[in-house]
């Protein structure tokens, strides 16, 4: 008789809800309040004094200072009101822990919705590569004096590799609005596709360029002939081909070809390239003023130049005489990134 009753009684306290705990709560401090007065504690049944002592005695914690001083009001808390706090503590310990753990684990499978803007979204799942892509993000970010937040969104059933450093999302498809609202994708500022399937990715950019068109969008391709195809309807879309092949080509004739592209690239060692927008105070400056600066102030080489209203277009070793205007890009190799430049140097050269 008494295991069916324990475990009546344990099913019944686990699929209690909230609401139903909060009448027990009521009924115990009620019950407890009634019995007491009845008893004659007239101490323990003043108002503050006795919802400070019930919440003290329930969770057992018990300083001392108040205490039952009759017969009947010692039976009642020794039978009653103990027993039935720790009973009801634990319970609601145990529910706020469960409710905790769900919460941690809807965010490590990505069930969750997020709400971030001027995050950086990575779209697609490719193992080992899309760790290291979001390494590297991280990597990056922390050489910038902004500190955007770093969302993967997939729809491969895994958890999220990186849970202290990036936001995860699961989502079923990505060109469907209501997955996709999860990782607020019309509010990124930055939005990466890489996925196993070119098809898929191809199909990612076409969404992404209808639901975020304002976004800096990098799509990554395996067959180079999609690039042409996906920049004819989108072309605010970079692109980036597959490169392996051109570099073992390119070694073959030049060797340390492929050695060099990766110091470039590589975020650890040595080298890197990085850029920098034109402020819109700064003057028209020239490129041979700019690359007297960079280098003379800095220790960096200008390598490349963009228009500011066709950032996708880049030419690389510019004229020296070529103008620069506000709003304008400018691509360099440095030891690491110019955060803080004074302008000012710039002009003084151009000036010259």
């Amino acid at each position: 008789m008494f295991p069916k009753f324990r475990k009546l009684l344990v099913r019944v306290f686990a699929e209690m809800r909230w609401y139903t705990i909060v009448l027990a709560l009521l009924f115990y401090g009620v019950t407890s309040w009634l019995l007491l007065f009845i008893a004659g504690e007239q101490a323990l049944t003043q108002p503050v004094d006795f919802i400070y002592w019930l919440v003290v005695t329930g969770s057992t914690v018990g300083y001392g200072d108040l205490s039952p001083t009759t017969t009947a009001g010692k039976y009642i808390v020794s039978i009653y009101i103990i027993p039935l706090g720790l009973s009801i503590f634990g319970l609601v310990l145990g529910r706020i822990a469960a409710w905790v753990s769900e919460q941690w684990q809807k965010g490590a499978r990505g069930l969750k919705s997020l709400d971030v803007e001027n995050h950086i979204l990575v779209l697609g799942w490719n193992g080992p590569r899309t760790i290291r892509l979001l390494e590297l993000l991280i990597r990056e970010r922390s050489s910038i004096e902004e500190n955007p937040d770093i969302v993967l969104c997939v729809r491969a059933d895994i958890t999220n590799p990186l849970p202290d450093q990036v936001e995860f999302v699961k989502v079923t498809t990505f060109s469907n609005d209501i997955d996709m609202d999860k990782a607020c994708i019309a509010k990124a500022s930055v939005i990466i596709m890489d996925n196993p399937e070119d098809d898929l990715t191809m199909t990612t950019a076409l969404y992404c360029s209808q639901r975020n068109p304002e976004s800096q969008m990098i799509a990554y391709f395996n067959d180079e002939s999609l690039v042409g195809l996906l920049q004819k309807h989108c072309p605010n879309v970079e692109c980036t081909p597959s490169v392996a092949v051109e570099m073992l080509a390119k070694s073959a004739f030049d060797p340390g070809s492929s050695v060099l592209h990766h110091d470039l690239l590589d975020v650890n060692l040595g080298q890197a390239q990085y850029s920098l927008r034109i402020p819109d105070d700064v003057p028209p400056l020239k490129v041979e003023s700019i690359f007297q600066a960079l280098k003379s102030n800095y220790q960096a080489t200008l390598i490349g130049m963009a228009r500011g209203n066709d950032k996708l277009k880049i030419q690389v070793n510019p004229d020296l005489d070529t103008t620069l205007y506000s709003g304008d890009k400018i691509y360099y190799i440095a030891n690491q990134r110019i955060n803080k430049v004074r302008w000012q140097q710039f002009v003084e050269a151009n000036n010259v």
